[in-house]
Formats: structure tokens, sequence, C-alpha cells
């Protein structure tokens, strides 16, 4: 069995999803807790700058659709970088808005065989079959996510001892 805090490789994970509660450092804290050499990215998850990054950077824009075209193609970079180069990405949908970028994220991470972890509750599972049915594990929890990320890491699973 591997020691996570002898472990020389540092895994990459990208956290995609809803962006109005604290699952990321929820995680974060989990991860750090356990001593589990983790990495994470993220999408900007300040709103405004995700929406208008780029006008701000590129110029103004007169149509809405424009407008949130170029932000959504600025972002786009970000996203694809670092899902292309993460070991695991988790898509978090939350029970508020309907996260289609959670569901071309989880899209992006299935067709280049990235190992997708889903987080969602029992009401959105008919909405989320098909991303479901990509990823490798669906859970409910943050909780449920770091454990794990624990056991694929250091092949620890709480409750069994060698």
């Amino acid at each position: 069995m591997t020691d996570a805090h002898t472990s020389e490789r540092t895994w990459n994970v990208y956290l995609s999803g809803e962006i109005h509660t604290d699952w990321r450092e929820e995680i974060a804290a989990g991860t750090k807790a356990a001593g589990l050499p983790v990495r994470f990215s993220a999408p900007v998850t300040h709103h405004e700058a995700s929406d208008d990054c780029g006008v701000t950077i590129l110029g103004a824009e007169g149509d809405k659709f424009w407008h949130d075209r170029k932000g959504a193609q600025v972002n786009a970079i970000r996203t694809r970088t670092l899902i292309e180069g993460a070991d695991i990405v988790v898509v978090r949908f939350g029970e508020k808005y309907k996260q289609w970028n959670a569901a071309f994220d989880a899209g992006i991470a299935s067709a280049l065989g990235k190992a997708l972890i889903v987080v969602h509750q029992d009401e959105h599972q008919h909405p989320l079959k098909e991303v479901d049915a990509a990823a490798l594990a669906v859970a409910k929890t943050s909780g449920q996510v770091v454990d794990i990320l624990r056991y694929v890491i250091c092949g620890e699973l709480a409750g069994y001892t060698d």
C-alpha cells in the first residue's frame, strides 16, 4: 500500500460545477486533513469576472450574444487546458441552477478519457443520467469525493486495515 505522505506523485484534480456553495473548499480541506498529495484547479468562480472577461480584455460588444461568446471563448482556454492536464475531473451539479457549463465540462472530460467523478443529489438523477453513465463514480457529498480520492491515491478504505 502506498503512503500518501511519501508518495512522490501529486495528483491534479479539476473541480468544475456550481459556484454558489463552498463544496470546493470542503474537498480541499478534506484532502489536506488526509494528507493527500493533490493540486486543485478550477474555472474562474467570480461570476461577473467570468461573464465579462472577454469584453473587458478584448473590447465591448453591443450585442449580448457576442458579449457572452467572447467570455465563453476566453474561459474555454482556461477550462480546456486545465481539464486536459487533470488526472481526475470532479463535476458538481448544484440544487438551485442548471449548470449547462458543468455538463459540457463533464463531456469534455469524458471525451478526453479523464477519470470523472460527478456529484449531485437524487433529484438530478434522471436529467443527468447520461452524464452519470460517463462517470466512474457518482457521489452525493464532498466527503464522498474525499474518500474516493483517499482510496484512489493511497489505496486506503475507511474501516479496513491490513
